[in-house]
This record gives structure tokens, sequence and C-alpha cells, in this order.
């Protein structure tokens, strides 16, 4: 996201921590890859010669204050990314622990979500998506939200499947955006809802193109009459219903 002054990451669901928090959920034993998040991390901030990382929430996989291995890997994380350039963490479902554990570290903004960049000019909003986000957001010109996970469930001519993480994008529907329904006067140029994939890849999501799937976020699919789903890759699949 080019902020003006300032160029940033921005990323979502990180789930820092995910292994210790199925071994406790679920009892399943995984390898840790809390090495290879961090690392996968850092290498993007250097590639993308970003000024700031920014979470577009849920650092932390389980919710409430971190301890013990959860505890260390978000250690070792945040201080490798602060290393290199601030970080901001945008409050998801996960993270109120988070912030408080490590408020001397990271720049927090609250659930509601808020503006990126210097001044309320800035025209990149973000928020989590696990509640009802500030209503002003939809004066910016784009929105950045996370906690949907959103994945594609792709088959082939002779059954073969498999699911892809994906990117979501198109023109908001401010009135869906808001819990009361309000507009925010005529709905001259509403901005872009952009929804991110996870960056854990071993934290599931949404089957946008399933019919049956429920959405996580309050304002979905409502929010997004039409949108275009991406791969990873950027591989343009076209409207999502339609995969």
């Amino acid at each position: 996201a080019d902020l003006g002054a300032e160029r940033a990451l921005l990323v979502a669901d990180v789930h820092a921590g995910i292994e210790v928090g199925l071994r406790y959920e679920r009892g399943v034993e995984l390898d840790s890859r809390a090495d290879e998040r961090r690392e996968r991390l850092c290498d993007l901030v250097a590639e993308t010669d970003a000024d700031r990382l920014v979470v577009l929430g849920d650092l932390a996989h389980r919710i409430g204050a971190p301890d013990g291995d959860e505890r260390e890997e978000l250690e070792a994380l945040i201080r490798a990314v602060t290393d290199r350039v601030p970080m901001t963490l945008v409050e998801g479902n996960h993270d109120a622990g988070v912030a408080e554990a490590f408020a001397a570290d990271l720049d927090v903004i609250g659930p509601e979500g808020g503006r990126l960049g210097r001044g309320s000019a800035s025209g990149v909003a973000v928020c989590h998506g696990h509640t009802w986000p500030d209503p002003a957001l939809r004066d910016a010109d784009v929105i950045c939200t996370g906690h949907e996970h959103p994945q594609v469930r792709l088959e082939d001519s002779v059954g073969g499947s498999r699911v892809e993480r994906a990117w979501l994008r198109g023109t908001l529907d401010p009135a869906a955006f808001s819990e009361s329904g309000d507009t925010p006067g005529p709905p001259a140029d509403p901005p872009e809802l952009v929804v991110f994939p996870a960056f854990n890849e071993r934290s599931g999501g949404t089957w946008v193109n399933v019919e049956g799937q429920s959405f996580l976020a309050p304002y979905l699919p409502a929010a997004l009459p039409a949108a275009d789903a991406y791969l990873l890759d950027g591989a343009r699949l076209g409207d999502y219903r339609d995969i």
C-alpha cells in the first residue's frame, strides 16, 4: 500500500502459534512452522521494500494472553520484524491479549478499524472483519479486511479437486458495511473492498464458491455484490460465485 509518506506491507491472519492451538483444541500434533512464518514475513518486507508491516488482525492464534510456546513465537516474530521496520496490528478477535502484552512494540488500531498513514487523508482503511467497522471507513478509496480466510474449491474434469487461498476484490456496497444500514450520503464513488487471504496456510477458511458456506464477517457477502477472486500468484478467476 502506497501511503504517500511510506510504503506498507499488509498481511492478514498470521495465527502465530497455531500448532500450539491445534494441540490444545483438537489434540492434533503438527511440527511447528514458526521459523518458516517468521522468515517469510521478513523476506516479504525486504522484497516489497516496505517501510512498515501492517497485520490485519489475528497475529496470534489462541484467544487470550499469549504464553508458553506461542508467546515465544510471537516474541521472536515481532522482534525480527521490528528490527527492520515498525509494525502495526489491527486488533482481531484473537488479539486482545497480544495488543496488551506487546503494547511497547506495536502500534495498535482498534477492532473498529482506522486509516493508515499520517492524518485522515489516507485513502487506505483497514479493519479485521470480526465486528462491524467504523462507518467512517467508507470514505476511503480502498478498505482492506481479513478474518474471512477466503478460499476457492477448484475441480477438474475428472472429479479431482483442490482448495486454494484467494483474494476477493470488488466495489463495496456502503449500506451493507454498516450495522444500521445507513449510507454516508450520495454513493457517488464507493470504495473498493479487498478481503485478504490468510497468511497462515494451516488456518482453514471459507470456501467462497461452494453453495451453503457461511461467511464469518457480519457484512459479507452482502457488502460485495460482485467480486473477483484472485489466487496467490495473481491469477484472476472472475466472479467468485461463478467459479
